[in-house]
């Protein structure tokens, strides 16, 4: 029997299975409604009503939770419904700060994208005066909140709440006096906030937004007496063409070496390769930890706002992180002492590192006391967007190009990185070899694959030669705390556990393109990084040639080495010590 229902959307008959509200079916079947608090991957909130439909012998409904029920007759462009969109919008606008020129959200809005789809041109109501604004929060590296153009939707007190299990932002005071911030009006930077931005990723207005670095890395660009060395993050590559209405996933790494050349950039690698480095590091942990007693679980170090997550909250569990350091704290510190090896007329103390990531927090790990003033300024997928579109180049035009030696060639095990459980299977290649001295022969572990909300917690077991080790993979800080309970509690059998808190991992993270109106999204780009794996001529970190001539040349000749620890291996403290004062 089939469990097909029926119903009407604007008199035309369509259909619907397991989906959980009327607008889930409206947009499946073609019809759409706009909303500000509906995000496929948060809880149903009807905060804003914009998305308010009428029903037949019921009048008007909020179609985010409505459940769909058979023969139900849904109108969504009456007059009424019409009406009462546009009376929210002008409410929402007259008590809105309005600077839509200069907004960091311009062109991304949802709130001028409405207002100019239902035309709306005059407001009735008193509009905000500038002494009524709210103070801006800008204490912190990674985001700016702007209390000021927040609508109340709800949406980032629920990211927090739902992704991280954290809570940092909630509703304080009452009717027109309320506002969404932290505990006791504090600012981020006050409060254990692990900056992944998830926040500003489904925040529909300029609310809560990136913190700019692009005119830092210009000035550096411009001046003659530096040398501006980039990397690319391995998520960026299957992101960043949705800014220039590619499709999501649509790999472009080639044409974004060619833009970093055209923005003035003297030299540009891949984290891919330092990716490649982490595993050989990493897995070679792992396989001492194993067979020599080390503290198990492993945890990944890969990503900042779980490692401030753990610093903050559970610092007497340090010693579980991995010592490595992640992609991108390993290739500055390797870019600034070794370049000059390569490269005449390099000197360390010229050469400017500019990292590209996903991630919001990046710019928080390049400031952490321990890792301070190796990668010197961190642009996200967003910024370098921007600086691509400022500088006038035609990224759709651009012809692939490569990266610069010695630091730009990679394997696929590196580009999985960018996906929830990719560190893990790329760590499980390597630490295959390293305890049996040979290859693994299948290295797709699907079980370890899954970006969307029923995959934020995998297991699977490897079968190491008759050594049993069982891997976890989780994204989200939420999912992350149910398993240090389980390892608190004496429960947990696994042996590693590799965290991401975006969900779906640097994919997904708060500073990639805006995707939070559909959750397929994060499969397309994480498809785009598998289907690069699969195609690429080396598919293990450690088989990367360019891998092993840096650790002949420079790093000890071994994983492990006293010159790798040097370079590529960091401590953790029991609580954020780093300083803003230099951060601009």
């Amino acid at each position: 029997m089939s469990d097909k229902k029926t119903l009407f959307i604007n008199n035309v008959e369509v259909e619907f299975t397991d989906e959980k509200t009327v607008l889930d079916v409206m947009r499946k079947n073609g019809f759409d409604v706009p909303t500000f608090c509906a995000r496929p991957d948060l809880t149903q909130f009807g905060a804003c009503r914009m998305c308010v439909v009428e029903q037949e012998g019921r009048g008007i409904q909020a179609s985010c939770t409505m459940p769909p029920k058979e023969g139900m007759k849904i109108l969504s462009n009456t007059q009424k419904v019409r009406k009462i969109r546009k009376t929210i919008l002008e409410l929402l606008l007259a008590n809105h700060k309005r600077e839509c020129l200069t907004c960091d959200k311009s062109g991304n809005c949802e709130l001028q994208k409405y207002s100019a789809e239902y035309g709306i041109e005059n407001i009735r109501f008193p509009k905000l005066e500038e002494k009524d604004y709210k103070p801006l929060d800008t204490f912190n590296p990674s985001l700016v909140r702007d209390p000021s153009k927040c609508i109340l939707c709800g949406a980032c007190v629920r990211a927090c709440s739902e992704f991280q299990g954290h809570s940092v932002l909630g509703f304080v005071n009452r009717g027109h006096n309320t506002t969404v911030e932290p505990m006791n009006g504090r600012y981020l930077s006050q409060v254990d906030c692990v900056f992944c931005g998830q926040c500003q990723a489904v925040c529909p207005t300029g609310a809560i937004s990136i913190k700019s670095d692009i005119d830092r890395v210009w000035e550096k660009i411009n001046d003659s007496t530096k040398k501006v060395v980039i990397q690319i993050a391995p998520s960026v590559r299957v992101a960043l063409g949705e800014e220039f209405n590619l499709d999501a996933g649509d790999n472009t790494i080639g044409k974004i070496y060619a833009a970093a050349r055209r923005l003035g950039f003297n030299l540009i690698f891949d984290t891919n390769f330092s990716a490649d480095l982490t595993i050989t590091e990493e897995a070679n942990e792992l396989v001492e930890r194993l067979t020599k007693g080390g503290v198990l679980p492993m945890f990944t170090s890969c990503c900042p706002a779980w490692v401030r997550y753990m610093e903050t909250q559970h610092p007497d569990m340090l010693e579980h992180l991995s010592s490595c350091k992640s992609p991108q704290g390993m290739l500055s510190p390797v870019i600034k002492e070794f370049l000059p090896k390569y490269y005449e007329g390099y000197k360390k103390e010229d050469i400017v590192v500019v990292s590209v990531m996903p991630c919001t927090a990046k710019k928080y790990e390049a400031i952490r006391e321990q890792l301070y003033g190796e990668t010197d300024i961190v642009l996200t997928t967003q910024e370098f967007a921007k600086m691509i579109k400022s500088a006038g180049i035609d990224f759709k035009k651009l012809k692939d190009e490569q990266a610069d030696s010695p630091f730009g060639l990679y394997s696929g095990a590196g580009t999985i990185f960018g996906a929830s459980g990719g560190v893990a299977e790329a760590a499980v290649r390597t630490a295959y070899y390293y305890v049996t001295g040979e290859e693994l022969s299948n290295i797709d572990i699907t079980p370890l694959r899954g970006v969307d909300a029923s995959s934020r917690t995998k297991d699977t077991i490897i079968d190491i030669k008759g050594k049993k080790v069982k891997v976890r993979v989780i994204s989200t800080l939420k999912e992350a705390e149910k398993s240090i309970k389980e390892i608190k509690e004496g429960k947990a059998d696994f042996q590693i556990m590799e965290v991401m808190a975006c969900p779906g991992g640097c994919i997904n993270g708060g500073g990639q393109p805006f995707s939070c109106e559909d959750a397929s999204i994060k499969e397309k780009r994480a498809k785009g990084l598998y289907s690069e794996d699969k195609n690429l001529e080396y598919r293990k970190s450690h088989k990367n040639p360019d891998i092993i001539k840096l650790y002949a040349e420079c790093l000890g000749g071994k994983p492990g080495s006293h010159e790798a620890h040097k370079f590529l291996h960091t401590k953790y403290s029991d609580k954020f010590t780093g300083s803003y004062k230099d951060i601009k």
